[in-house]
């Protein structure tokens, strides 16, 4: 798994809307072979966060559970802790100038096999498709508490962090089937 840090403007020249944007990357990793889902970086919480939504989700693939066909559309919804694919695409880029993660992953590389031939490729090319900048971590809080229903009295009941409270989310997917 590859992630990709930039800004991309949506609704400008090169982007006019936000399918705009999906579409380039869907053929970025049509042409690759490659997984490729991008997520609005102020949701996402860490690395961990995507590491942990793509593991699950080829977890259950490989089991058969699949909650939907396309692996990338899968990943989304454990990174958002949904079933439902129009509440998870909350989590999806929107208009303006917007702080993206874009994770690219190769489903015949294995875990472990590090970044391969063809991940590396569709990462250059989505490259080009976004203004660099670290954006990984810089999330917002108040939004990512409001996006995963975490409430001020959970926060309190726990000496658990954002970012914990987030993976337990991701995983508890699995059990609300």
């Amino acid at each position: 798994m590859e992630l990709i840090e930039g800004r991309v403007e949506v609704g400008g020249e090169r982007f006019p809307d936000a399918e705009s944007f999906v579409d380039a990357l869907s053929a970025v990793g049509d042409e690759h072979g490659v997984t490729v889902q991008t997520f609005d970086a102020r949701y996402v919480v860490s690395r961990r966060h995507l590491e942990r939504a793509l593991e699950l989700a080829d977890r259950e693939r490989g089991r058969g559970a699949a909650i939907v066909q396309d692996r990338a559309v899968e990943v989304l919804l454990y990174a958002a802790g949904r079933r439902q694919i129009d509440r998870a695409l909350g989590m999806g880029v929107g208009e303006g100038v917007v702080p993206v993660v874009v994770l690219v992953d190769d489903p015949e590389t294995g875990e472990g096999d590090g970044v391969e031939g063809r991940e590396r490729a569709a990462a250059t090319a989505i490259e080009g498709l976004v203004e660099p900048a670290e954006t990984l971590g810089a999330y917002d809080p108040e939004r990512v508490c409001e996006f995963f229903e975490i409430g001020e009295t959970e926060r309190e009941a726990t000496d658990a962090d954002i970012e914990a409270l987030v993976l337990e989310r991701v995983a508890l997917l699995i059990v609300e089937r």
